[in-house]
């Protein structure tokens, strides 16, 4: 990995999720790390500052950051171009580093896979917020580098994404998955994401580039459930799993799979080469920290879910 030296660190967020394995390996590397966030979770790691500020109201975010001085700013959740502008507009030419969390999500669908960098964006795309914010530090100069994973997983994951596939499994339950089920998607767990970001920072290679961030193998929907089945011990010979059209049903606003029904995975190859980074969970590993170590430990095999649109799913598939 990239070695460099001491930096002063700004990290958005910084208390959930990915931002939890991100502040803790840049403090283990003895960086000197700041939190900003909006003070609803405790800090990962003792003895570090936590700016407590709403980042979607400018006006806060410029009085609280004023008289604050970064060498290089994490920011793990900015949506809109709204959220980072202020940022970027008041450390202009004062840092070393600006390093993004952006989302393979701005990929405009495309018949030739994997996404590479490249790869026209989607005007259309709910992410659109994302690249938008990409260009704008690109005009403005900003020594930005932009990451984009695709599917995240692990631990303390708020995107219920293999816990979707956790909840049935435990439960016995027949897993509903649209389509043929051979749509290939792409996971990468949160530590390794948080290990490509690190390697990012000081990185003058890195800077004005934009990476994609995942794991090493895509899988298929069906590959996943199978998969999640290994990692909380069952024999994936065993579980059962029903193919839908989903242009069969109206969910209204509800979500009834929790990823994106087409191919939808990243060729990482560039990040490996240019961060000195690779993926170290692979896709069972990944799954069984994730089982292991949250939804087991917070004892969500025990909570009541909502089975509903699998039952309407079931029940019309079934005739």
């Amino acid at each position: 990995m990239y070695k460099v030296g001491t930096m002063r660190v700004l990290v958005i967020g910084g208390t959930r999720f990915i931002g939890v394995y991100l502040t803790k390996q840049l403090v283990e590397q003895g960086h000197e790390v700041t939190l900003l966030n909006r003070g609803n979770h405790p800090a990962p790691v003792g003895g570090i500052e936590t700016i407590v500020c709403d980042r979607t109201n400018p006006e806060a975010l410029k009085q609280a950051l004023s008289d604050k001085s970064f060498d290089a700013i994490f920011d793990n959740n900015g949506r809109e171009l709204a959220h980072t502008k202020p940022l970027a507009d008041l450390f202009k030419g004062k840092l070393k580093h600006f390093i993004y969390v952006s989302s393979a999500g701005v990929y405009a669908k495309s018949d030739q896979m994997p996404h590479v960098e490249g790869d026209p964006v989607d005007p259309n795309s709910r992410h659109k917020g994302k690249f938008h914010t990409e260009d704008y530090l690109r005009e403005q100069g900003v020594p930005f580098t932009a990451i984009r994973p695709v599917y995240i997983y692990g631990p303390q994951n708020y995107n219920p994404l293999e816990k979707w596939f956790f909840d049935r499994l435990v439960r016995d339950r027949v897993i509903p998955i649209p389509g043929s089920g051979m749509a290939l998607t792409h996971l990468g767990h949160c530590q390794d994401l948080a290990a490509a970001m690190v390697s990012v920072l000081g990185n003058d290679k890195a800077v004005g580039e934009i990476y994609n961030v995942s794991g090493e193998k895509a899988v298929t929907f069906d590959g996943l459930a199978r998969g999640c089945a290994i990692a909380i011990g069952r024999d994936p010979d065993t579980i059962e799993i029903v193919h839908y059209d989903p242009k069969d049903f109206d969910f209204g606003k509800q979500k009834a799979f929790p990823m994106r029904v087409q191919h939808f995975f990243t060729d990482i190859s560039k990040a490996k080469a240019d961060l000195d980074w690779q993926s170290r969970f692979s896709l069972i590993h990944g799954l069984k920290d994730s089982f292991e170590n949250d939804y087991i430990a917070s004892s969500q095999q025990k909570a009541d879910v909502d089975f509903s649109l699998d039952d309407q799913i079931l029940s019309q598939v079934a005739t």
